[in-house]
């Protein structure tokens, strides 16, 4: 009989171990030192141990052979416990990654953007100072008109009055279709062809839509010969351009 009690007890202290163990494991712990060593810090837990039994009563009416299962299904509880937890953790990881990643995206879009208008504005502003520059410089130029007529005139003043009558950024293209035309001689003629005048009008009396001295007049000559270039070519330059892939324009 005192067998039987004795290996009852040795059940219910495994079964009272393993339910403090799940809720304390350091008092069973020390519980259990101090019963084994017989210390008196042991024996002053034996209060704690008894009251620490009564929450084991269930699992002490438990037959030995159970306990292994019920062992297995608490650990198994926890850990499913902690992997929910840990999924848990892990989702928020992500989803606060996920806002972050996106925060910044929106904030790399939003200066892409903006760095794009400053950039659009900056063309649209530059396009147009040029544009007011071009009418400027084409309103200040000096017509035909403009000049009193000479019974001869130089090189020199030839060059002076393109230089008042054709637009500033426009001038050295027009000087460099002039000089390969005619050496800046208003009177050059092309006794072959009929070309006449400073930019070789062909035929010289095209000339005469610009004035009816196109003959003797080098302010005509360069009238009619900047009008032929805006109208053909765009722009002097556009008609160097041409001349100089064609030798001719």
């Amino acid at each position: 009989m005192r067998a039987m009690l004795e290996g009852n007890r040795v059940s219910r202290i495994s079964v009272r171990g393993f339910a403090v163990a799940s809720a304390t494991a350091v008092t069973t712990v020390g519980a259990v030192v101090g019963v084994a060593s017989g210390s008196t810090q042991g024996a002053s837990n034996d209060n704690d141990f008894e009251a620490t039994a009564s929450d084991a009563t269930l699992l002490a009416d438990i037959p030995a052979g159970q306990q292994a299962q019920v062992q297995t299904a608490s650990l198994t509880q926890q850990a499913e416990a902690q992997a929910t937890a840990a999924d848990t953790a892990a989702k928020k990881s992500a989803a606060e990654a996920a806002r972050k990643q996106a925060a910044e995206s929106a904030i790399a879009k939003q200066k892409a953007a903006e760095k794009a208008e400053a950039a659009e504005k900056a063309a649209e502003k530059k396009e147009r100072e040029e544009a007011a520059e071009t009418k400027a410089s084409r309103s200040s130029t000096r017509d035909a008109g403009d000049f009193a007529k000479q019974t001869s005139y130089s090189v020199s003043d030839v060059q002076a009055m393109a230089r008042q009558m054709v637009p500033g950024d426009q001038f050295q293209c027009f000087s460099n279709i002039v000089n390969h035309e005619s050496t800046w001689n208003y009177q050059a003629s092309n006794a072959s062809s009929g070309a006449y005048g400073l930019v070789q009008a062909l035929p010289g009396s095209k000339m005469a839509s610009a004035g009816a001295d196109w003959q003797t007049n080098p302010a005509t000559q360069i009238k009619w010969g900047l009008g032929y270039m805006n109208d053909r070519y765009g722009s002097p330059c556009g008609a160097w351009d041409f001349w100089q892939a064609n030798n001719w324009y």
